[in-house]
């Protein structure tokens, strides 16, 4: 074995050493991928579920009595009937998340060919539950109308029926994204803080200068701990995956499992010699934190694993394509869900290779400068 290649194994070995020495840090690495990703996957859902609705019914008619039959649970609780002058009262007090109001002779004007109007108030505090909640009643009373209409021999059928297929999630349930990108993120959160860190623990203790008299280079050094806190979170992401995303939470894998492990150690790489650079700006852990807090919640927010990359601005998305965690998330996204092959994701693994191939240049030059400064 190359003598170079020798004294980064070594160094590997010491940093999963006093890695495994830690329980307490063994214990947060093995909550992060299990039990964080279950409560995360299952707690933040996006789709309706068991949302409060009333109604108010000034028609009274066979049309308005459907209508209101029709909010059902999963999506709805049971209708609550209520007056006119209980909605704002109502919808003050967060009783209400939707509050449906039918005017008089919705029906018959209906049925005459006019254009009534139904009113839907709705409480957008929660954007994203009062936005698809909308959407779902609205297609309720344009289904019950339909149905209604049709039951009378003068007036035709619809000439279009929209057929909708859903791909790649077929029943539109939010725990199957959640639950992948939770991982995703969870990678580059834990890559950044362990191997920054294992840096700053080793100035703390002294160690470092053990380090330094030892027949070893700075780039050696870095690239044990990259190594070392790589491959224990590569690992534990992967049995995450498997253990929890598709064995409790049951969401399926589509595509090939050694082309994400490929492309998550490419991310790795990135992520880790990241923590490293931000490390070496650091002399306490306190520092550390504040400079590295700022930094993750950036990718997290901003790599298109929290919400759509298409809704920021041109500008904000063009420089997101140079972070790793977009390039990931990205190639993530089309390997697990839609079964992508090395065909259609080579740009994003070339992307990620050249971004960590940059901080890594970068990470070696401050770390050198840094190392001989001691």
């Amino acid at each position: 074995m190359n003598s170079g290649l020798r004294r980064i194994y070594c160094l590997s070995v010491k940093e999963l050493r006093s890695l495994v020495a830690d329980p307490i840090l063994l214990a947060f690495i093995f909550y992060v991928f299990s039990f964080a990703i279950y409560q995360v996957a299952s707690g933040v859902k996006f789709e309706v579920e068991a949302a409060r609705v009333a109604v108010v019914d000034e028609d009274q008619s066979e049309l308005s009595r459907r209508i209101a039959a029709a909010l059902l649970p999963p999506l709805f609780k049971s209708a609550e009937n209520i007056a006119p002058t209980e909605i704002d009262p109502g919808m003050d007090r967060g009783r209400y998340v939707f509050a449906i109001e039918i005017p008089p002779k919705f029906a018959s004007d209906l049925l005459a060919g006019k254009k009534p109007s139904i009113q839907i108030n709705v409480d957008a505090t929660a954007m994203a539950l009062a936005g698809n909640g909308a959407v779902d009643i609205e297609n309720i009373i344009l289904q019950e109308s339909a149905s209604f209409l049709r039951g009378d021999s003068s007036v035709a059928s619809q000439p279009v029926n929209l057929v909708v297929r859903a791909k790649f999630n077929p029943d539109l349930q939010s725990v199957w994204f959640t639950s992948v990108m939770q991982v995703i993120n969870n990678i580059a959160i834990l890559s950044i803080i362990l191997t920054g860190a294992a840096l700053i623990r080793e100035r703390e203790h002294g160690t470092i200068e053990h380090l330094l008299v030892m027949p070893v280079t700075p780039l050696e050094i870095m690239l044990a701990k990259i190594f070392a806190n790589g491959a224990v979170i590569v690992g534990a992401s992967i049995l995450s995956l498997f253990a929890m995303v598709r064995g409790v939470l049951g969401v399926p894998i589509a595509g090939s499992t050694a082309l994400f492990v490929f492309g998550a150690i490419l991310f790795m790489f990135s992520v880790t010699s990241l923590g490293l650079l931000l490390a070496t700006y650091a002399r306490t852990m306190p520092q550390f934190g504040l400079l590295a807090l700022p930094v993750i919640v950036i990718l997290y927010l901003l790599s298109g694993s929290t919400t759509p990359l298409e809704t920021m601005p041109d500008w904000l998305q063009a420089i997101m394509q140079f972070t790793p965690n977009t390039q990931f998330v990205s190639f993530a996204q089309a390997v697990l869900y839609r079964g992508a092959g090395l065909d259609l994701v080579w740009p994003q693994l070339l992307a990620m290779a050249a971004i960590g191939m940059t901080i890594l240049a970068l990470c070696r030059s401050r770390f050198s400068k840094v190392i001989n400064a001691m």
